[in-house]
């Protein structure tokens, strides 16, 4: 199919991977997602997602289209299939990276809660946020919302980097800036931590139409995270399109690629809504 201009602020009813061909290439700046997980859900047509998506076929469109310096954030879970997980997350991280990727982190979204307990392992809380890069990400806005323990204490002692050779040296903190001390207020770790659910997930009664939706506030901490205003954020599985409604309210262009009609119905019901917050 012949590249055409991106459809941007728009929904695209369709397989990611075909209406991904006919994007320009290095024409997006972020893709915040979550696709299918193995076989935990059956989303369209009674049949699992694994025989209606083709990993390879998105990795490679990912690729092409995304721009030097662009992040895709891919927000996946593995299966428990014969008493062992499926390993599917880390096969699909290590493909990312063959391809050319740098893993530029591995986060974790933790639930405050869990589907059900088990009995054999401990309780399933968490998903992988792999944060794939183009090179460097062009925008890094981390974000700084976690109180200090030690507010006020220096920011490094004398003995702090540790040399291969087991030696002990100052490390930069107190060369560079001995006296600084610790803010109130530091940057967040890479392990989130989200209430889900109706009533914290989304405000929206429409969204949880669609069986797996993800927190709006987790599209947002992303979409502030590694774009500017103004930039284009894609998710080729849209579902509910939380993403590209977090991607509007942030003053970003989206665009939400969706292959089931019953959830492009709730994305332009969701889209067509004008409440900031």
């Amino acid at each position: 199919m012949p590249a055409i201009e991106l459809p941007l602020n728009q929904i695209i009813c369709g397989d990611n991977c075909e209406v991904m061909r006919t994007f320009p290439s290095e024409s997006i700046d972020l893709v915040v997602t979550s696709p299918p997980y193995d076989d935990l859900r059956t989303y369209s047509a009674g049949k699992p997602m694994s025989e209606l998506w083709d990993f390879e076929g998105v990795a490679q469109q990912l690729w092409r289209i995304i721009k030097p310096g662009g992040v895709v954030v891919w927000v996946v879970s593995d299966a428990t299939v014969d008493g062992s997980e499926t390993g599917t997350s880390f096969r699909q991280a290590l493909r990312f990276m063959e391809i050319g990727f740098r893993l530029h982190d591995t986060m974790i979204y933790e639930k405050a809660g869990c589907p059900f307990p088990g009995t054999t392992r401990y309780y399933h809380t968490s998903e992988f946020m792999f944060v794939f890069s183009v090179g460097r990400p062009k925008a890094i806005n981390l974000i700084a919302d976690q109180k200090n323990a030690y507010v006020g204490q220096r920011i490094a002692r004398w003995r702090g980097d540790r040399h291969r050779d087991g030696t002990i040296s100052a490390n930069s903190a107190a060369r560079v800036a001995p006296e600084r001390k610790i803010k109130e207020i530091g940057i967040r770790g890479n392990v989130w931590r989200y209430s889900t659910g109706r009533g914290n997930s989304s405000p929206d009664a429409i969204a949880f139409q669609h069986p797996a939706i993800f927190p709006e506030s987790l599209a947002r901490d992303h979409i502030l995270s590694w774009s500017n205003e103004g930039d284009i954020v894609l998710d080729p599985f849209a579902g509910s399109f939380t993403t590209c409604k977090m991607a509007k309210l942030m003053g970003r262009k989206w665009i939400g690629i969706e292959v089931n009609p019953e959830y492009c119905e709730i994305g332009k019901d969701r889209m067509a809504q004008q409440v900031l917050f």
